[in-house]
């Protein structure tokens, strides 16, 4: 089964990890997910830092 990961210098998704592994974002199950990779890291960010401030 395929996998997919953002690209965070090109800005493209992949298919099955392609570049170095520095740049990449992921896996995800389905290209979808892997189009949100950043909206998903925001928001991880977000929780994280507001954990941080209790």
């Amino acid at each position: 089964m395929a996998e997919f990961w953002y690209n965070l210098q090109t800005h493209e998704i992949e298919e099955d990890a392609q570049s170095d592994w520095r740049k990449l974002i992921g896996p995800y199950p389905t290209r979808a997910e892997a189009e949100r990779a950043l909206e998903k890291v925001a928001q991880r960010n977000q929780a994280w830092d507001a954990d941080g401030e209790q």
